[in-house]
């Protein structure tokens, strides 16, 4: 049996387990791999996960491994892990927002980055993408903060502010279009979609909701029905964009995929009214296998550099065009995105305000028979 020291802890609507590297190098060998070693102790193979510490869906069997970066001007460096639920293995393609808010606050409060006396910065590396974010936390008088009144939609959970920034954008199309089109046509069992295909924050595959039947308003058990649809969307714009090949395995993790609609009335998933003139743009994301409950930061940030694009599918079903900020009507709520942009108009960075919060530190036991049980 092997023991894995890690802390659980809540970044916006997600909830991610952070490994120190220094705790879960020295396993590596002993467990058979990062991917044997995370899949065991997560639970993986049952779809509850019920032998485990993950919780049975994808926005709550997530996991990164944090270290001090090397690089100049870095802080720290992350390897995200989107661990998967009824399969034992692992998604390293992509990135999360909502864990890199709590890996922000965990960079701090374990010591890994020093505190200021008014602000910390924690500048952050995700190895998996090469994506550089940086978290801002009020630390006035040095303290270190353990809990905080923020609340972000999809919980009414309160937690630690933090304000999120993606760096390093560019909204110029040529930069993050991946086909060098504002649409493209997937064509799959006969029907034909519309999709803007483009790399910001995560790849992302953002379709015209009119085209599968949708307004982007829907509840979530309605996009639930669209499920077989819009898996075969996602593989076939995977291979449109690059991302895969005939006959390699299939990613669940990326492209992001989702539909984006112009403002209605709606209901939120927790029964509360949100009007058309509330928001600038409707959207329904895919986690996984499943709808997401609320939207994943990568694809907020993906949708908000689309909304920059002339002809894109987000800035057709936008009212007007936006300047400084984007409001995504989410089957949570609203999100609420600053953007930021150089002079001659073109995205440099997206901001989303989050709230974490430290839940356990504590030692995980992965068993000797799950490890054998993965063919290791």
């Amino acid at each position: 049996m092997l023991t894995l020291r890690g802390t659980w802890m809540r970044g916006g609507t997600s909830k991610c387990w952070l490994f120190n590297a220094v705790d879960v190098d020295p396993l590596l060998t002993d467990a058979g791999g990062l991917d044997t070693l995370l899949t065991s102790a997560f639970g993986s193979g049952d779809p509850r996960q019920l032998d485990g510490v993950g919780g049975g869906s994808s926005t709550t069997s997530k996991a990164a491994i944090v270290r001090r970066s090397q690089l100049p001007g870095i802080d720290v460096d992350y390897l995200f892990a989107q661990v998967a639920i009824g399969d034992r293995r692992v998604e390293w393609g992509s990135n999360c927002g909502n864990c890199a808010t709590a890996i922000g606050l965990y960079a701090l409060q374990s010591g890994l980055v020093a505190v200021h006396d008014t602000t910390t910065e924690i500048r952050m590396r995700n190895e998996n993408t090469g994506a550089v974010l940086t978290a801002e936390i009020a630390t006035p008088g040095g303290v270190i903060p353990s809990e905080g009144t923020a609340r972000v939609p999809g919980t009414n959970a309160l937690g630690v502010p933090v304000g999120l920034s993606f760096t390093g954008l560019d909204a110029d199309p040529a930069g993050v279009l991946r086909t060098g089109h504002a649409v493209d046509d997937v064509q799959v069992a006969g029907g034909r979609y519309t999709a803007t295909m483009l790399v910001a924050g995560a790849p992302a595959a953002l379709f015209d909701a009119a085209d599968l039947g949708l307004t982007g308003t829907e509840d979530n058990d309605v996009i639930a029905d669209r499920m077989d649809l819009l898996v075969a969307l996602r593989q076939k714009a995977s291979l449109q964009m690059g991302l895969s090949r005939v006959g390699e395995p299939i990613s669940h993790a990326i492209p992001k995929v989702g539909v984006v609609g112009p403002p209605r009335n709606y209901r939120t998933s927790a029964g509360t009214e949100v009007c058309a003139d509330e928001y600038d743009i409707a959207v329904r994301m895919v986690s996984m296998l499943a709808p997401h409950p609320a939207i994943g930061l990568t694809s907020a940030v993906a949708v908000a550099a689309a909304s920059t694009i002339p002809g894109s599918t987000v800035s057709q079903s936008m009212r007007m065009p936006v300047a400084d900020s984007l409001r995504l009507g989410t089957a949570a709520g609203v999100l609420h995105v600053d953007l930021t942009r150089a002079a001659n108009g073109a995205l440099t960075a997206v901001t989303l305000h989050r709230a974490a919060r430290k839940i356990a530190t504590a030692e995980l036991f992965v068993t000797a028979p799950a490890l054998v049980g993965a063919g290791v």
